[in-house]
């Protein structure tokens, strides 16, 4: 077995054909919808603005013991609302005006 001349490349891997030479893409609704999108220029920005606004954190990972506190007060207080409701529709049903 004699070495290739070193100017002719030489794969390290003998890959299958169809490795080599892929098929081209299938047609697809959502590559076909992709390159609609990609065609026109307002549809191209707002894709691009979509994935500026899901690149933000959101507040809670920015400030997350505010959020936890928040969060608490809130669920504190609607627990409370309920629990008052559960009482007084209790009580108005052992008086018998419910």
């Amino acid at each position: 077995m004699s070495n290739p001349p070193s100017h002719e490349h030489r794969a390290r891997v003998d890959l299958p054909e169809w490795m080599r030479d892929p098929e081209p893409p299938r047609r697809t609704p959502g590559r076909l919808l992709s390159e609609l999108v990609d065609r026109t220029p307002v549809l191209r920005e707002l894709r691009r603005a979509v994935w500026r606004w899901r690149e933000h954190t959101r507040f809670s990972e920015r400030h997350p013991v505010l959020s936890a506190v928040v969060s608490f007060v809130f669920v504190a207080a609607v627990a409370t609302v309920l629990v008052a409701g559960a009482v007084y529709l209790f009580g108005r049903m052992r008086e018998g005006t419910l």
